[in-house]
């Protein structure tokens, strides 16, 4: 006869150890999982693996839209005023809302406005990065707060200038005309006192951010983006741009060039670009659109070309009396 032996009865006072409860570590190992997951997700959507201020930097508000230029007696006869005015060398000692009464007007060779005519005309094949532009996005707005000058017409001269700073030769040495250099393409041969040295302490009237690129260790300096373009605000300022982009904005961007044909196409280009962003929004490889270009021409290039090259008043005739 088979027996089967009973459990021993375990006396209920006895010290039985308890496994512990593997509850905790589970949940652990749950968290864990999801933080994983979350992380992951988060590197492949690029939220991680960018600094703070590559997802917050903004550009500045675009301050109205400016309607489409139409041709018209009051566009055409400020532009013509604008184009005749005598330039002189003045220093600018302040921040000014208002033109000038002698303009600073730049004065390309004409090496460089031969070279600067296909510039213009051809299209940038450079691809402006989203990050790049960030760094000059606080400048443009303290530029714009300090001397009354709409940002978009400064950030128009920006590319018109150097595409953004991204030229071969924007931060050292100067360009193909050998006069001019920098992210702004200030002239700094045009002495006695040139361009440059006009508006060169305009850095002193606004706050410095603490940190942007090409940041150089002696102020001021062409080649500075906070030095630079503040001085080309101050410059545009001084030759009567303000917020609005009218009238006086492309007279602004025909003196920040010089007075000549060419000068003409670079100031239609400057103010169609910066009214096309303020009406479509901020693109930085946008194109110029032509009809924009066309419309800033008939009402305030058209009638300064048609100044430049009309033919010079013949001599008048000896009298017979």
């Amino acid at each position: 006869m088979t027996t089967t032996a009973s459990p021993p009865v375990v006396p209920p006072d006895s010290h039985v150890p308890i496994p512990p409860s593997e509850r905790r570590a589970w949940l652990l190992a749950c968290a864990v999982g999801v933080l994983g997951v979350a992380v992951l997700v988060a590197v492949l959507t690029g939220s991680v693996g960018e600094s703070t201020s590559a997802r917050t930097v903004a550009p500045p508000t675009v301050l109205l839209s400016a309607a489409t230029p139409t041709p018209g007696v009051i566009s055409a006869a400020s532009a013509l005023a604008g184009a005749q005015e005598q330039s002189a060398a003045q220093v600018p000692d302040a921040p000014v809302h208002g033109r000038s009464p002698t303009p600073i007007v730049a004065r390309p060779d004409s090496v460089q406005q031969r070279l600067d005519a296909s510039r213009f005309v051809a299209p940038t094949q450079t691809h402006i990065f989203t990050r790049w532009m960030e760094g000059f996005y606080p400048i443009y707005g303290i530029a714009q707060s300090t001397f009354g000058v709409n940002w978009l017409l400064l950030a128009s001269i920006h590319m018109q200038e150097s595409a953004f700073s991204t030229a071969p030769g924007t931060y050292h040495g100067l360009n193909f005309a050998g006069c001019c250099g920098g992210p702004m393409q200030f002239n700094v041969t045009n002495g006695p006192v040139s361009t440059w040295q006009l508006v060169s302490n305009s850095y002193l009237y606004g706050k410095r951010p603490a940190y942007y690129d090409h940041m150089t260790s002696t102020h001021p300096s062409i080649y500075d983006d906070f030095d630079a373009i503040m001085a080309a605000a101050h410059l545009l300022s001084a030759d009567g741009a303000e917020f609005a982009l009218n009238g006086s904005a492309w007279d602004a961007a025909y003196d920040y060039y010089g007075h000549d044909a060419t000068g003409v196409t670079y100031a239609d280009q400057v103010l169609a670009r910066a009214i096309g962003w303020s009406q479509h929004g901020f693109c930085i490889n946008c194109g110029v659109e032509p009809a924009m270009v066309e419309a800033v021409h008939a009402a305030y290039g058209a009638p300064v070309l048609a100044a430049l090259t009309a033919a010079p008043p013949a001599p008048a005739g000896r009298s017979k009396h």
